[in-house]
C-alpha cells in the first residue's frame, strides 16, 4: 500500500529535473493528497483550477488592509490556492485529463491571483504611504510594468521547463506547442460555433507566439532537429540537451511562484508592500536576462554541434 502511494506520488510530478525543493517537500505532496481527494470525488482538475482562482483573488483583498493578522490569512490563501494550483496538474497527470482548456486555465488562475495583489498594493500603498498619496499615480504606473515583466518572466520560465521536458520525456512529456500548429487549429475554427474555445486559443496562440520570438536560437535548433530527424531525436542529443539545461532549471523555478511569494510575504511583513515591486523589476529580470542569454547561448552551441554531425557518430 505504502508503496503504491509513493509510486502514484512519483507518476503524478513532470520530473525531479524540473521540480523545486520547496514544492517536493510542501506542495507537491499537499496537492498529491488533494489530488487524490478530488479523484474519489470525481473532481476535475480544471474545477481546481477555477477554485485556485476565487482562493487567490481573496488573498489579494485581505493584503488591502493594513493589519498584520488579515495578511497573515491572505497569505495562507495563498499558499492554499498554489497547493490546488499543484493539485489540478497532478490530477490530470493521475487521470490522464490532459487539456489545452486546463492548460490555458491553470496560467490564467496565476495572473488573476497576482493582479489582485497587485491592485490592493497599489490601494494600500495610496492609503498608507505618505509619498504614493503625494503621488498617486505612481504606484499604479509601477505595478503596470512589474505585471508586463512579472507575465514575461512567467511565460519564459514555462517555456524553458517545457523545452527541457521535451527532449527528457518526449512529446508526451511535455507540453510544449508550436505557434503554426495553434494557428491552424484556429483557422478551422468558427467564432460563431466555438466562441470561446477560439478566444482562449487566440490568446494561448499569442502566447505561445511570443515565447517563440524571444527565443530564435531555440526555434532555429528545434528547426533543425525537424529537419534532421523528423521522427525520433538521438538519444545522445536528448542526454546533450539534459546536460546543458539540468543546471538552468533552478532559475525557472525562481522566477516561479515560490520565491515570489516568500519576496511578497517579507514586503507585506515590513510593511513595505512596494518593496515586492522591486524585487520583480530587478531581482527577476536581472535572473531573466541571464537565463534567455544561457539558454540561447546553450542552443546555439547545439546546433552547431548538429549541423556539424556530431550526434550522427
Amino acid at each position: 500500500m505504502k508503496q503504491e502511494i509513493k509510486q502514484g506520488y512519483r507518476d503524478s510530478l513532470k520530473s525531479l529535473d524540473t521540480e523545486e525543493h520547496i514544492d517536493l517537500y510542501f506542495y507537491r505532496p499537499l496537492g498529491f493528497a488533494w489530488a487524490k481527494l478530488a479523484a474519489r470525488l470525481g473532481v476535475t482538475p480544471n474545477v481546481i483550477t477555477v477554485a485556485s482562482i476565487f482562493l487567490g483573488i481573496g488573498a489579494g483583498v485581505a493584503f488591502y488592509f493594513n493589519n498584520i493578522w488579515i495578511n497573515v490569512v491572505g497569505m495562507l490563501l495563498l499558499i492554499w490556492a498554489n497547493s490546488f494550483d499543484s493539485a489540478d496538474g497532478q490530477l490530470a497527470r493521475l487521470t490522464h485529463q490532459y487539456s489545452r482548456l486546463g492548460r490555458i486555465l491553470d496560467g490564467m488562475a496565476g495572473d488573476l491571483w497576482f493582479a489582485s495583489i497587485y491592485i490592493a498594493i497599489c490601494l494600500r500603498e495610496n492609503q498608507t504611504s505618505e509619498f504614493f498619496m503625494d503621488h498617486a499615480w505612481l504606484i499604479w504606473v509601477i505595478a503596470v510594468v512589474t505585471g508586463i515583466c512579472h507575465a514575461t518572466q512567467a511565460a519564459m520560465a514555462d517555456y524553458y521547463r517545457q523545452f527541457h521536458l521535451f527532449f527528457l520525456k518526449g512529446e508526451s512529456g511535455s507540453e510544449l506547442e508550436k505557434s503554426e500548429n495553434l494557428d491552424d487549429t484556429l483557422k478551422s475554427l468558427s467564432w460563431k460555433k466555438d466562441f470561446w474555445r477560439k478566444l482562449t486559443l487566440t490568446f494561448y496562440t499569442r502566447y505561445t507566439r511570443n515565447q517563440e520570438r524571444r527565443t530564435p536560437a531555440m526555434q532555429a535548433l528545434r528547426h533543425e532537429l525537424t529537419e534532421k530527424w523528423p521522427g525520433e531525436i538521438p538519444m545522445s542529443f536528448r542526454r546533450a540537451f539534459r546536460r546543458a539545461s539540468l543546471p538552468l532549471m533552478k532559475y525557472t523555478n525562481i522566477l516561479s511562484f515560490n520565491w515570489r511569494s516568500i519576496a511578497l510575504f517579507v514586503a507585506i511583513f515590513a510593511q513595505m508592500p512596494w518593496l515586492y515591486f522591486a524585487f520583480e523589476l530587478v531581482v527577476l529580470n536581472i535572473l531573466l536576462v541571464y537565463m534567455v542569454c544561457r539558454h540561447e547561448a546553450i542552443c546555439r552551441n547545439l546546433l552547431k554541434e548538429v549541423k556539424d554531425g556530431d550526434f550522427d557518430k
